[in-house]
């Protein structure tokens, strides 16, 4: 029995190369959002991709906040500043 849950986690193990190819696919501009959400939701990707993808996503949105935060505190400073 511990023999085939062995075997079975040897197998879903992510080699280098498919690391490097993963973030490679995941640096593109549209397209890796594109895989990224794929990654994320689909029941066949393997569960070390998966959430890897879940966390890049978790990692987008908080800097997406982030940004939008700066935008509007300086931005809105920009403005007020113009105007008087």
């Amino acid at each position: 029995m511990e023999n085939l849950s062995q075997q079975q986690n040897a197998t879903n193990i992510m080699s280098y190369k498919d690391w490097a190819v993963t973030i490679f696919l995941a640096s593109l501009p549209i397209i890796g959002l594109i895989l990224v959400l794929i990654w994320a939701f689909d029941s066949n990707t393997s569960i070390n991709k998966k959430n890897w993808a879940k966390g890049m996503l978790l990692l987008l949105v908080i800097y997406f906040v982030i940004a939008m935060l700066f935008l509007f505190m300086f931005g809105g400073l920009a403005l007020l500043a113009s105007l008087s």
